[in-house]
Order: C-alpha cells, then sequence, then structure tokens
C-alpha cells in the first residue's frame, strides 16, 4: 500500500502551501503526489523551483508556474521525499540522483517538509545505499578517497558507480553518482563532514538538521514528526 500512503502524504502537504509562495518541488515519486497535489489545489501567485528536469517536466505539464534559483534564491517551503527518515529527521536522499539540486533547493527554503511512506522511518540511518555525487572526471581516484573515509567509519564495502542499461547515470548537472551501501552510520554528523571534504565529492545525499516537519503517510492517512 506504498503508493496511498505517499500519495495521503503528498496531498498532506499541499495543504501547507499559501498563495503567494515560492514553493521548492522534490524529486521522486513522493513528490511527483505533491506536485499534482499542489497544482489541483490551484493557488495564485505561486512560483515553484523544481530540483530536476524531470520535476520541472511534471510541473510544466500541469500548469505550474516555474522559476530558477537565480530568479527566486529566497524560498519559503521545500517539499520534498527522502530514502530513509532516521531520529532527529536525518535523512538520507539522492536516490533518484537528485542530490545536489534538491540540497541547494533545500538549503535556500525558509522551511522544509519531507514526505514519505511509513517504511521510509528507520531506527537509523544506513540501511538504503547513501548516494555520493561525484565529479565524472577522475571518479575512481574519487571512489579510492570515498573508500578510505567509508572504512575510517568501519564501514567495509566500498562505494559502487550507478549503473544503468544505457551507461553511467548521469545526474542533471552531469556528474556521477556513487552509492555506499553503510548498513549503519554511526555518526552521521561526522560522515557528511568527511566526505564533504574530499576532492572530487561534489555532494553527499545525507540531509542533516534541514528538516523541520516530516508528514508520513499511512493507509488511513499521515502523521507528522517533528525534529
Amino acid at each position: 500500500m506504498s503508493d496511498l500512503q505517499k500519495k495521503n502524504a503528498g496531498e498532506a502537504a499541499a495543504q501547507y502551501v499559501e498563495p503567494g509562495m515560492v514553493v521548492g518541488l522534490g524529486t521522486g515519486s513522493t513528490a511527483a503526489w505533491f506536485v499534482k497535489a499542489l497544482a489541483a489545489r490551484n493557488l495564485p501567485d505561486l512560483r515553484c523551483v523544481p530540483t530536476s528536469e524531470r520535476t520541472a517536466d511534471l510541473a510544466r505539464e500541469l500548469g505550474l508556474t516555474l522559476s530558477t534559483l537565480e530568479d527566486t534564491p529566497r524560498i519559503d517551503l521545500t517539499v520534498d521525499g527522502a530514502d530513509e527518515i532516521g531520529p532527529g529527521l536525518a535523512l538520507i536522499k539522492g536516490g533518484g540522483a537528485a542530490l545536489l539540486r534538491e540540497k541547494l533547493v533545500w538549503e535556500a527554503s525558509a522551511r522544509c517538509i519531507c514526505i514519505a511512506d511509513a517504511a521510509k522511518v528507520v531506527p537509523a540511518l544506513g540501511t538504503f545505499p547513501l548516494p555520493i555525487e561525484v565529479v565524472a572526471f577522475g571518479h575512481k581516484t574519487t571512489a579510492n578517497r570515498i573508500a578510505d573515509v567509508l572504512a575510517d567509519h568501519d564501514i567495509g564495502s566500498p562505494a559502487r558507480v550507478r549503473e544503468a542499461e544505457r551507461g553511467l547515470i548521469r545526474t542533471d548537472g552531469g556528474n556521477l553518482i556513487y552509492d555506499a551501501a553503510c548498513k549503519l552510520i554511526a555518526d552521521p554528523a561526522r560522515l557528511a563532514a568527511d566526505l564533504k571534504s574530499l576532492t572530487g565529492v561534489v555532494e553527499h545525499g545525507l540531509f542533516l538538521d534541514l528538516t523541520d516537519l516530516a508528514v508520513i503517510g499511512t493507509d488511513e492517512g499521515v502523521e507528522t514528526i517533528n525534529p
């Protein structure tokens, strides 16, 4: 019933949007439900900043007015999904390969709401592989540096570059994604800082201290979680 839960979360989050807002639009299956629900409300004077070309296409099809971070550098509210929601609303994001653009939009937002189905709430982060966005040039040497950092955090498996049938997955910015099967991230803040310090790493999927509210879909409706 995860589709129903995602739909319930997306529709509930759309109620937090007010006329005249600048709204950040997330990426992924749950965020798509929010975009659809937002368009259905037909609120006046909305401007929307999408976090991916896929989301931009959907929003445009539904008649939402799009903007960019350059034109609207301050966003009132961003609503986006997550791959895992841990204690304190620490998140893993990036399963949709849009983590850099997502984080840029999140950090420009006055408020961020995470939406997800109930299975995404976990007691500790790490079961979902941690996405790490890297520059394509010299990415294998960057992967070696990532492996050293992971080992320092007692994570034995090296990160693997994300591939599809057509070849290496590239983000909207032309970067590559490595996925680290961490199993357990004991110290998310330290791992986030260590990964961000590496030459070649553009961004990682740990979203820490950015979420103001989580709206979790259930089969009956929604539940909310505060930090």
